[in-house]
């Protein structure tokens, strides 16, 4: 089974193109092999490219534990690099010219399970080096997030940890096709991201688990922030995590809609405009290509 091995701002999948080979019979199980950063390739996941009757393409994507995904910001942009680059697709007519770098006008359309999701391609010299992906509008409604904890959104909620000192952590929650509990913190170290992480994954108050972001707000325009993604662990990067971030940050003043977010892997960049949906934009990176046997 032939491979390519990429990253958006360090966050890494496997993807396979299922347009010219089978679909592989348990992704789950390929899943748990594949990402195995020892004994497989070494992956925060597996990503299936699929042909899509509503879409250009389906993204299929499985978490480094064989969980399910619904969405994966970092991981859509790579998708729409590999249909540009490798030719699955008609290229569109480029409308802005910077030298050798042109933004398409023509837009891939994602199926993904958390919507049908439209990108804009950065091409530089006939390859894409980064993307701009409308994430959709935020789920703001406790049950669809889903999270028992109150409010509409929960915003700043107290959420209780069963630890030996008994934690009490401050929580906003956001959906961005999945869930994330977002804590603003004075310094996201290792205690908080590897220790409280987990917890906060597997508390009771998310029923299908959460992503976790650690965020330090530096500047109205520019947070940092640590992930630790349900099923895989803590990611260099998140892009639906830097979106929930926005969001709650903006909800509660504590940003604008504009934003920058620093992560372990890299840059990406936020917008929320008045519209309702958040945009999101960074690079794409092909690593390298293989054969699974």
């Amino acid at each position: 089974m032939r491979f390519v091995k990429m990253h958006g701002a360090g966050n890494d999948y496997i993807y396979v193109d299922c347009f010219s080979q089978p679909t592989p019979a348990d992704p789950a199980d390929l899943a748990r092999r594949m990402s195995d950063r020892h004994f497989g390739v070494g992956a925060d996941g597996l990503i299936l490219i699929e042909p899509s009757e509503r879409a250009d393409a389906r993204m299929r994507m499985y978490n480094a534990d064989g969980s399910r995904a619904q969405m994966c910001g970092n991981g859509i942009r790579c998708v729409a690099k590999y249909l540009h680059d490798y030719g699955l697709l008609e290229k569109g007519d480029a409308v802005i010219d910077k030298g050798d770098a042109a933004l398409y006008s023509q837009a891939l359309v994602i199926e993904t399970d958390a919507g049908v999701l439209t990108v804009e391609l950065h091409v530089i010299d006939g390859c894409v080096e980064r993307a701009r992906v409308n994430m959709g509008r935020p789920v703001l409604a406790a049950a669809k997030i889903p999270t028992t904890l109150p409010g509409e959104p929960p915003l700043d909620v107290p959420l209780t940890l069963e630890t030996p000192m008994r934690r009490t952590l401050h929580v906003c929650c956001v959906s961005m096709g999945n869930p994330h509990a977002v804590a603003f913190v004075d310094q996201a170290n290792d205690e908080l991201v590897r220790g409280v992480g987990p917890l906060v994954e597997r508390h009771k108050a998310f029923p299908q688990r959460t992503n976790v972001e650690f965020v330090e707000v530096h500047a109205p325009d520019r947070i940092a922030l640590r992930v630790w993604e349900r099923g895989t662990g803590e990611t260099l990067a998140c892009g639906t995590g830097a979106c929930a971030a926005i969001v709650a940050a903006a909800l509660t003043g504590r940003t604008g809609r504009r934003v920058t977010c620093r992560l372990p892997g890299g840059e990406l960049e936020v917008e929320w405009p008045e519209d309702g949906d958040v945009y999101l934009s960074g690079p794409a990176v092909e690593v390298f290509s293989g054969e699974w046997p």
